[in-house]
């Protein structure tokens, strides 16, 4: 046995199902999308999802299992991941990126004769003809207020774990869940009174694509929070030991950062167009 004892500061994985698990699925998951679209069954894109979230929570559950046991994840392990989660983070900066140079790109050069599909997309104006923007300092300017809030209340909850204090650890996260849970309620309210539509022009596209994106993060988010403090009411936080907590703030604090973005952007600049 001492000749097989770990002697290291990495984290040997053993042996999973769970990749091959989580390919196939995906793939059943993909396969059955296109057979929606082709008005065959929507039940197999329905069984690929399940296999897709069957596979999150067995193989999540697996990793808080090794982060619990005090022997796989140690500081160096600990500091790749914080090297991971810092190059996920830069994928979705660029990610939305994307979309704001789409935005943008049909902001400065609406009116640009040389490409006429741009004049046509736009009618020779921004905002294309037609639409409806919303006024920023209604229901935007309630939903940046929320999510300022929150990315508070997550402070709170971590700087608590740092000091010991379990009561504030739970309340912080059950608070900052259930500000998520209001900007997406207020976010499926806004849209539900748009005054343009996802099709037909470049401005409904890219505005629902950046939003839409911005807010199917928040959900990941508040699931990925919801997961913290289940794992905070059974205690397996400590002051010393909370590397899943602390990368889910970190995750929180860049959507607060990127709904900044849109809200100055689109919604406040965007208006006075």
């Amino acid at each position: 046995m001492s000749a097989i004892e770990k002697n290291h500061d990495y984290h040997m994985v053993e042996p999973s199902p769970w990749p091959f698990v989580m390919s196939v699925s995906v793939f059943v998951m993909l396969f059955g999308a296109i057979a929606w679209m082709q008005d065959w069954t929507p039940w197999v894109f329905f069984i690929g999802l399940a296999g897709v979230f069957y596979t999150f929570y067995a193989w999540w559950s697996d990793v808080v299992k090794e982060a619990n046991n005090g022997v796989d994840h140690t500081p160096v392990v600990q500091l790749h991941h914080r090297y991971g989660m810092m190059l996920f983070i830069t994928t979705e900066v660029m990610f939305f990126v994307a979309w704001f140079w789409a935005y943008f790109d049909g902001f400065f050069r609406y009116d640009d004769v040389e490409q006429y599909s741009r004049v046509e997309l736009t009618g020779g104006h921004w905002p294309p003809a037609g639409i409806e923007l919303f006024d920023p300092f209604h229901l935007p300017l309630f939903n940046t207020l929320i999510l300022l809030t929150s990315g508070t209340t997550v402070t709170w909850a971590h700087q608590a774990l740092l000091d010991g204090d379990r009561k504030g650890l739970r309340w912080g996260l059950a608070l900052t869940v259930a500000l998520g849970v209001l900007f997406s309620f207020v976010q499926a309210l806004e849209y539900s009174h748009a005054g343009f539509s996802f099709s037909g022009h470049i401005y409904g596209a890219t505005f629902f694509m950046a939003t839409g994106f911005h807010g199917f993060h928040v959900l990941i988010g508040t699931v990925f929070l919801l997961v913290c403090l289940l794992r905070a009411e059974r205690g397996h936080f400590t002051p010393e030991r909370h590397l899943g907590f602390e990368l889910a703030a970190w995750y929180w604090h860049f959507v607060d950062v990127v709904w900044l973005f849109l809200f100055a952007s689109i919604y406040v600049w965007g208006s006075w167009a």
